[in-house]
């Protein structure tokens, strides 16, 4: 049995695909008009997880990705300037030179972590017929209106727009909608939405193409639902995004989607929680991006990132800091370490192998507890079972956890590790001072412990992977 929190229903609920054994999972993806920050990612991870626990449950998993290049404005509520021309204005490039640019840099800090690239990865200015097609179908079964050159979809035409809210957040997003910044008086009703832009906004709008309106572009929500429809078909089975998603974006989504196609979408909607830092949560609009990259950059592994997101449920918001890195530093080398003593000898015990694979299986099924996951594969390391198991087994989670266990410790053996426990304590504490003074940009004392570290035969290589050391 595979079960996952699904918002539309606000219960954890019992997963039964649309065709027996495939699952179509849907994520929406990055608007590229700058890099994606680690709280980005972390919602890219957990629906990586998510995609990986079904495949080790036995599902075949197709998944699509959109790429946002055009038509998402500054508020998510069609109000403010669009953000791809933005960022365009802000680097003096044109709109696809920074969506070639920060897609390039989103994949690079994608792949690092230890994500499977979806199956399909589509840009949205591919699909400009598509969505011309969906709004002419909107308008003509009434649910869409010309105004002010623009096309408006018709919220009061549903029987219920806020599908994903109790009584009590619908009241409170009214609120919100009314304190809009900008009021489009164009609208009917204060939650319409944008589907095609022509007039509005629309003399610095780098992108646009002709349209039965009028030259124009088009709105924010109606991307995925056309490249949702042109790759998994009419009946998806998993929506992912971010908590931030829910509303207005998945909502809108939603009621255009079923507008169009007369029956029910999608069953089951997939939403991450935030990553806070200290002063709440991380956004683009703060300044500084701390991206995946410059953690690298400041010596950190990518793949001790993905460790630090699976300590903490998805659903949990989870809050960033270098002393809450560095701790789950210490405690992947600490694995890392431990295989890289195992020795690949003896018969794998398919029995104790597949009693630790259930175990897993039950933990990641049950609405993706990736913390207990990590313990049982702690369980594993201590079992009382030979190493040629222990191997079989790590590799075996590694499936759905990709940290790469066995090749960071087939990487520290090769290194050397022929030190007593006292000496290797010092290197490691050796290498945690220099990471805090490269952290603080005090770049004589890192030197001055790699000196005082090779004189005692040990030298250290900053890698991709972090640091590695051996003994010279």
């Amino acid at each position: 049995m595979f079960k996952f929190y699904n918002t539309l229903s606000r219960t954890v609920e019992e997963f039964h695909p649309n065709e027996e054994g495939k699952v179509s999972m849907y994520t929406c993806g990055p608007t590229v008009y700058h890099f994606a920050h680690i709280g980005n990612i972390r919602t890219y991870i957990m629906q990586d997880v998510l995609l990986k626990s079904l495949e080790y449950a036995g599902y075949d998993v197709k998944r699509v990705m959109n790429i946002t290049d055009v038509g998402h404005l500054a508020s998510d509520a069609d109000t403010g300037e669009d953000k791809m021309v933005a960022g365009a204005k802000r680097e003096h490039k044109t709109v696809m030179e920074i969506a070639k640019f920060y897609t390039d840099a989103f994949f690079k800090d994608f792949d690092a972590v230890g994500n499977k690239r979806p199956d399909v990865v589509e840009p949205a200015t591919n699909c400009i017929p598509e969505f011309i097609h969906m709004v002419e179908t909107l308008l003509e079964k009434g649910y869409a209106y010309l105004a002010g050159g623009n096309v408006y979809f018709d919220t009061s035409k549903l029987e219920d727009y806020y599908v994903f809210s109790s009584s009590v957040e619908k009241e409170a997003l009214e609120v919100g909608v009314r304190d809009d910044v900008e009021e489009d008086t164009n609208k009917k009703n204060k939650t319409d939405f944008v589907l095609w832009f022509t007039k509005s906004k629309f003399e610095d709008q780098a992108l646009k193409w002709d349209s039965p309106w009028g030259v124009g572009y088009p709105g924010w929500h109606i991307e995925c639902s056309c490249i949702s429809m042109k790759h998994l078909g009419e009946y998806i089975d998993i929506h992912c995004g971010g908590v931030d998603n829910i509303f207005p974006h998945h909502t809108n989504e939603i009621a255009q989607s079923e507008a169009y196609l007369g029956h029910k979408w999608c069953n089951y909607w997939f939403h991450s929680n935030h990553l806070n830092d200290q002063s709440g949560k991380m956004s683009k609009s703060k300044g500084a991006i701390l991206t995946v990259s410059v953690l690298q950059e400041k010596g950190y592994d990518p793949l001790v990132y993905r460790f630090f997101c699976l300590q903490s449920h998805y659903r949990k918001p989870l809050v960033f800091s270098y002393e809450n890195l560095d701790n789950a530093v210490v405690a992947y080398n600490k694995i890392v370490k431990r295989v890289s003593e195992l020795k690949a000898e003896g018969t794998v015990d398919e029995s104790v192998k597949t009693e630790f694979e259930n175990k897993f299986r039950e933990a990641v099924s049950n609405d993706l507890n990736t913390s207990m996951a990590v313990t049982i594969l702690y369980d594993a390391l201590k079992a009382d079972t030979n190493d040629a198991t222990k191997l079989a087994i790590i590799e075996s989670f590694d499936r759905v956890l990709s940290l790469d266990l066995i090749g960071h410790a087939k990487a520290l053996s090769e290194a050397g590790t022929s030190v007593d426990s006292e000496f290797e304590a010092f290197i490691n504490d050796a290498i945690a001072r220099r990471a805090e003074a490269k952290k603080a940009k005090d770049f004589a004392t890192a030197d001055a412990i790699r000196d005082e570290l090779l004189a005692k035969g040990v030298e250290i290589k900053d890698t991709r992977e972090g640091v590695v050391w051996k003994l010279v």
